[in-house]
């Protein structure tokens, strides 16, 4: 509930730094920028510090984003609140879409305030590594996919057709075998890229 909180702090986090602000508590509270401090767990630290110090209850939030869920993590270690938000959830002003480090932080403190955000599951570090695994696998079976279907495009180009199963160890010795006019178009060993011989 906002108004078991004194202020509200939203954070925009980028590899090397994090920008923060901090809005009153109140539907007239002051919202205003904090600062840029390092992506460090000793400055994110410090500043948590210095904020209970200064306002006792608050609480903190930022969008789900490449940096994971260090800082989250981090916070509520501390004995501290900290909510994560979907990026594609958080409103945005008309006329307002370009992307500001300083803005988003004291939109998110602001948003955070008035409870106008939508959070997501964060999850614990076990559930993490599965949801991280089936995404690379994911991912690589998608490449692996696309880098067949342009293998067959490019046999199919030069009138190479193989009629037992694709992609056996027969038919990858097969590719291997492939010869072609220009040495650009042999295959590698594996049959899964194009090099010069």
């Amino acid at each position: 509930m906002a108004g078991d909180y004194n202020a509200f702090v939203g954070l925009d986090l980028h590899k090397e730094t994090i920008s923060a602000a901090i809005a009153d508590a109140g539907r007239d509270g002051e919202v205003r920028l904090i600062g840029v401090i390092q992506n460090q767990p000793e400055a994110i630290g410090k500043l948590a510090r210095k904020l209970i110090a200064r306002h006792g209850k608050v609480e903190f939030v930022y969008e789900a984003g490449p940096c994971g869920y260090g800082v989250y993590r981090q916070l509520i270690a501390l004995g501290l609140d900290c909510r994560i938000v979907a990026p594609s959830h958080t409103p945005v002003r008309p006329g307002n879409r370009q992307k500001n480090d300083t803005r988003d932080a004291v939109m998110l403190a602001r948003l955070l305030r008035a409870g106008e955000l939508t959070y997501v599951w964060v999850p614990d570090p076990v559930h993490e590594a599965m949801r991280d695994l089936v995404r690379a696998r994911h991912v690589a079976s998608h490449d692996t996919r696309k880098a067949r279907t342009l293998i067959q495009l490019f046999l199919l180009k030069h009138g190479l057709r193989y009629e037992g199963k694709s992609w056996s160890n027969r038919h990858r010795r097969w590719l291997t075998d492939r010869r072609f006019e220009q040495r650009w178009c042999r295959f590698s060993g594996q049959g899964v890229k194009l090099v010069p011989t």
